[in-house]
């Protein structure tokens, strides 16, 4: 049985921080995941602490957890940058002991976007050193670290934008708890057979996304067959979550409803 959980860092994001848990149960998950949920990338045991109590109060499993980034002011992520290299690492910690608080053990390492001027290998091998780091203390919670490919169009100075570019980064890495954030709605971008993607990485990914391409709308917004897609993970052998993770003003979940419906 597919299990969906919603991103509520894109969804309901009219509410505050800490109602969203609530309101992704009230609209029927179980599982809910966030972006890194703070401004600091060490927050305050009380802001930790409400945080947690919040997704416990309403009865959701923590799917998934970005480690620290800085989306909000168009980076991706902190893990190749060597002026945020620091500040991901003391961000570890924090992220880890979150997800272990709460039964998270998918914790995604956005790559982060090419510095001007700075030897991308340079870049390359600093990230490498990172994702080992933030693999071996998840490790002692159980959890996976996740590498995500995004779309060219809406990053264009992000490296990881084909399924097979992170794949090279998770081997080059070498640890056994690193694996594929497959996001359908970033390589329906770019052009990627996700047949083929799948087929070709299903014993690499960690997690699953979707959003419908090209807008990043619910399922039935755009141009893919999420019912043809579904069974293909499925006949692949995934059976973990799949975050909801697109554009939705006013949430609408009908679309899941109609999954369920006899053919």
């Amino acid at each position: 049985m597919t299990r969906f959980d919603v991103n509520a860092s894109i969804l309901f994001t009219d509410l505050p921080l800490l109602e969203r848990p609530a309101a992704v149960k009230a609209a029927g998950f179980d599982g809910v995941e966030f972006w890194w949920p703070f401004a600091e990338a060490v927050p305050s045991d009380r802001d930790a602490d409400a945080f947690v109590g919040a997704v416990r109060d309403a009865g959701v499993r923590l799917v998934g957890l970005n480690f620290a980034d800085d989306i909000a002011t168009g980076g991706r992520g902190l893990v190749s940058r060597p002026a945020d290299s620091a500040r991901f690492r003391d961000n570890v910690d924090a992220a880890v002991g979150i997800a272990g608080r709460l039964g998270c053990t998918a914790l995604n390492a956005l790559y982060g976007n090419r510095v001007d001027g700075l030897d991308p290998a340079e870049q390359d091998e600093l990230a490498a050193e990172n994702l080992a780091f933030a693999a071996r203390a998840a490790a002692g919670i159980g959890a996976t670290v996740l590498v995500e490919a995004l779309n060219a169009y809406e990053s264009p100075s992000y490296p990881l934008v084909s399924a097979e570019a992170a794949v090279e980064v998770i081997d080059r890495v070498g640890e056994p708890n690193v694996a594929f954030l497959c996001d359908l709605y970033h390589l329906a971008r770019m052009g990627e057979d996700l047949d083929a993607v799948i087929a070709g990485y299903a014993g690499r990914i960690g997690h699953v996304q979707i959003a419908d391409a090209p807008g990043r709308g619910r399922p039935g917004t755009g141009g893919l067959d999420f019912p043809h897609l579904l069974k293909v993970l499925d006949g692949h052998g995934y059976d973990g979550w799949i975050g909801l993770e697109y554009k939705d003003a006013e949430p609408d979940f009908g679309w899941v409803r109609e999954l369920d419906r006899p053919a």
